[in-house]
């Protein structure tokens, strides 16, 4: 039961947290707000658009597998795979600024509360709990 407990709190805190971004699909002001750059180029907007929208698609997968069990393992892996990569590609890159160095904090935290909520999901699925 903590098990479930567990990753059912792992994917509600993920899943809200994924659509913060989703609000960037509303143009150019928003992004530039979320991430305290300019986006004067077309090209970046719609690549950070688009990215947008893949958040609000992880976030309903994440969002939805709180009701179906049978999602909560990919869900948990994907939202791991997305938090994990950003923090190691902006450590990667370096050089970003305070907002991004945020969202980077925010990641560090998500990907720790999504590998436990993505590790007791397989013990309970071990057990058949």
């Amino acid at each position: 039961m903590a098990m479930n407990v567990l990753s059912l709190a792992a994917l509600l805190i993920a899943g809200l947290i994924h659509l913060l971004p989703v609000m960037g699909v509303l143009g150019v002001t928003s992004l530039q707000r979320l991430y305290g750059t300019t986006v004067a180029d077309p090209n970046l907007a719609i690549l950070l658009q688009h990215r947008a929208v893949l958040f609000g698609l992880l976030a309903a997968l994440m969002l939805g597998a709180l009701g179906v069990q049978a999602w909560r393992v990919m869900a948990l892996a994907m939202g791991l795979v997305s938090t994990s990569s950003f923090v190691l590609i902006a450590l990667w890159v370096g050089g970003y600024n305070g907002e991004i160095g945020r969202v980077v904090a925010v990641d560090v935290v998500v990907s720790v509360v999504l590998a436990a909520g993505l590790l007791a999901a397989l013990v309970a699925g071990r057990s058949g709990v």
